[in-house]
């Protein structure tokens, strides 16, 4: 017969709060146990992994081709000289910000729905940015000379012109590629000593022993790790704002219709957070099904990611709007040209791509039983990645298409070679990603501990310790739903 305590564990609800607790989850062992699981390959991980690989090696052969031929085949054609390259470099970007306002922002607010999904997107990040590191280059004629825009002392005696958004582009990116690096490591040193204790293999023993760097647990170690963890958090948490923001400086610091904005800086904010937190789904769903986490990753914590998205959809749903009126409003018959365009003129398929992505369906989000769903959300993620694909394309090359002077109006169309490297890019991506869940926790040890009852002698006759230290007693008629 089941203890009290071990009863009233079972009945312990799913409420999304501070202190966030785990029904099925109910011993360390068990967390051990589970998650190191995670890191054998399976069928559908070498899957996977074979489609990722294959997709980059498919990209890889167009850039070869590109430099062999010229950037003429990348469907270039003037006053049209940004296209798709510039498109999906922002667009990779934009998915590496939601990494961090889950596991720096969401931190310093204690949100406890974050737990087990942060350190996906932390690794989401790091890898995001990497893809859209690569975008530059693959933009340059001569790829190979692209270390002439860091500036150092050369034989040029040239340096690279520091007015130019494109350099701040540079450091913004080196800048968020380091610290979200750093911010990713450091929180993975305590799960690199628990797999360094179970690990038999005498090679990976000692590469995550030097990984822990010497991690034994104590007091002492803790306090200093969880400053440095908050440090590392509060200085990240800025760079959600300046880094995407200097990217939009690419754009708004031009007086090209439909670019010269005040509101880009803000807008692209917004938007990126958004199509990180549809990345966040298109990752966490499957691995939640196929490594048998939904006891981990609840459909509370699902929900509450869904509320997030709801929230930035609102808001760039917002700017779409004050970018129609001020175009309209301010009177410049260039913007009212373009807009005109945009919307209703060559440019409509696009445009009304983005607004039913990013704005219709995710409305669905009002309903709760829709939030809850791991296959609508999984659905509305495509779409996301989708819209704001094309929200990129729409801001670029429609713009750039329909200038001042009417005789210079074109179409763009990408070229095979465009959609080859695009291809290529999602391949890059999570080929990285799927190696990275095969070799390291993908959802974080030591914070889920922090989340269940501490192991005591005897059973404990209350359901759950609360952060203050209360002791409580749970509802025995709430249910939990960690089965679905």
């Amino acid at each position: 017969m089941a203890t009290l305590a071990e009863e009233r564990v079972e009945r312990r609800p799913n409420i999304p709060a501070a202190d966030l607790q785990l029904p099925a989850v109910r011993s360390y062992t068990q967390v051990n146990d589970e998650i190191i699981a995670t890191l054998r390959p399976t069928r559908n991980w070498w899957i996977g992994l074979g489609c990722a690989v294959t997709a980059m090696v498919i990209g890889a052969l167009a850039w070869t081709y590109q430099i062999y031929m010229g950037l003429g085949v990348a469907g270039y054609s003037p006053p049209v000289m940004w296209g798709v390259y510039i498109v999906t470099f922002v667009f990779w970007v934009g998915i590496g910000h939601a990494g961090t306002l889950i596991s720096a922002i969401l931190f310093l607010f204690r949100a406890g729905f974050r737990t087990t999904i942060y350190r996906a997107t932390e690794a989401m990040t790091v890898f995001a940015v990497m893809t859209a590191g690569l975008f530059p280059i693959l933009h340059l004629g001569r790829p190979w000379k692209f270390f002439w825009l860091i500036p150092y002392p050369s034989w040029r005696l040239v340096w690279p012109q520091f007015k130019s958004p494109l350099v701040w582009d540079v450091f913004a990116i080196l800048t968020y590629l380091t610290i979200s690096s750093t911010f990713l490591f450091i929180g993975m040193i305590p799960d690199f000593a628990a797999i360094r204790d179970r690990e038999t293999h005498p090679i990976r023993k000692k590469i995550f022993g030097m990984l822990s760097m010497g991690w034994r647990n104590s007091e002492r170690e803790w306090r200093h790790f969880a400053r440095a963890y908050l440090f590392l958090a509060a200085l990240s948490t800025p760079l959600v704002l300046s880094v995407h923001s200097t990217v939009s400086f690419d754009f708004a610091m031009a007086d090209t219709p439909g670019w010269h904005a005040t509101i880009f800086a803000p807008y692209f904010v917004a938007g990126a957070i958004f199509s990180g937190i549809g990345m966040v789904f298109t990752i966490m769903i499957p691995i939640r099904r196929w490594f048998n986490l939904k006891h981990y990753v609840t459909l509370n914590h699902l929900d509450a990611l869904a509320k997030l998205c709801l929230f930035t959809s609102l808001v760039v749903g917002t700017a779409y709007l004050t970018e129609f009126f001020i175009g309209w409003y301010g009177g410049a018959e260039p913007e009212h040209s373009f807009w005109f365009t945009r919307v209703f003129g060559e440019w409509w398929w696009a445009e009304w791509i983005i607004l039913t992505c990013n704005v219709i369906l995710p409305l669905t989000f009002f309903f709760q039983k829709l939030r809850r769903n791991p296959t609508w959300l999984f659905t509305m993620s495509l779409f996301i990645n989708l819209g704001m694909w094309f929200e990129r394309f729409t801001i670029f090359d429609p713009s750039l298409s329909h200038e001042f002077e009417p005789w210079q109006w074109t179409m763009y169309s990408p070229a095979f070679i465009d959609w080859l490297i695009l291809l290529g890019s999602f391949g890059w991506f999570f080929m990285w990603f799927l190696l990275f869940v095969k070799q390291f926790p993908v959802i974080a040890i030591a914070e889920v501990k922090e989340t269940i009852p501490p192991p005591v002698r005897e059973p404990h006759p209350h359901a759950a310790i609360e952060v203050s230290g209360l002791h409580t007693d749970y509802e025995p008629t709430t249910p939990g739903e960690h089965d679905q």
